[in-house]
């Protein structure tokens, strides 16, 4: 399976980058966490990056089967065939699944790695396997 994982949570600096690049990649701006499928929070004055982690449960809650997992173990949307109920939305353990104000599809990791890319202290990876 594919997907975006944190090798250090301690390391991150709470700096965003990863939540900037994300919402610039697929909404073309940065609209803070509500643009950006994965989030980062400070609890207890410690950083978190919250991550998707592929497992599914937004696609069960996906009456209309729009959500599938690709060959690579990922989660996708099929856009022609979500109805936007936002489902799915709810049933994301983590909150990293994101609707935009005026779009009917909402959005969610697809473990592209561009976040991972551009982190400054490389704490974010994708992880292929089982």
């Amino acid at each position: 399976m594919k997907k975006l994982a944190v090798t250090d949570h301690s390391a991150c600096m709470t700096c965003l980058t990863c939540e900037v690049v994300c919402a610039e990649a697929y909404y073309k701006h940065y609209g803070g966490e509500s643009l950006s499928a994965l989030r980062v929070e400070t609890k207890g004055g410690k950083p978190k990056v919250v991550v998707c982690v592929q497992c599914g449960l937004c696609a069960k809650a996906c009456d209309a089967g729009a959500i599938a997992q690709n060959p690579k173990g990922v989660w996708t949307i099929d856009k022609a065939a979500c109805v936007g109920c936002g489902k799915c939305l709810d049933a994301c353990p983590f909150k990293v699944m994101v609707k935009a104000a005026g779009r009917d599809v909402p959005s969610k990791c697809v473990a592209c790695g561009l976040c991972a890319k551009k982190c400054p202290v490389e704490i974010l990876c994708i992880e292929e396997g089982e």
